[in-house]
């Protein structure tokens, strides 16, 4: 049971071995705690946390999806994470997830007022 202060005292001390392991494609601590959606689920909140470009949205929602996510889990992670990052971040981001959900929310927008 160890194991997470272990990861912890690695990520602490920049482990170098550790943070490259995890920048390149997560840890496999993490896929051995939590199951592939989940952290999957967790890059998309991470992704609205620092307002990521379009094709970062895109990648996270597709892996999201691909790992067993839906399309309204994925908007349920946005919304989750507005007491954190705040509502203008999540207005901000909104748009950009749902082009990765294939909605253009601003054309949508426009016919409307048309």
């Amino acid at each position: 049971m160890g194991d997470y202060r272990q990861h912890l005292r690695r990520l602490a001390v920049h482990d170098d071995a550790l943070v490259k392991a995890i920048a390149a494609d997560g840890s496999a601590f993490a896929t051995s705690v939590i199951d592939e959606r989940t952290a999957a689920l967790a890059r998309v909140a991470a992704t609205v946390a620092v307002d990521a470009a379009t094709a970062s949205f895109q990648h996270a929602v597709a892996v999201a999806l691909a790992a067993g996510a839906t399309s309204e889990e994925v908007v349920a992670i946005l919304e989750a994470v507005a007491p954190v990052t705040g509502a203008s971040r999540v207005v901000q981001c909104a748009p950009k997830v749902a082009l990765a959900l294939g909605y253009d929310v601003d054309a949508a927008l426009e016919r409307r007022d048309a």
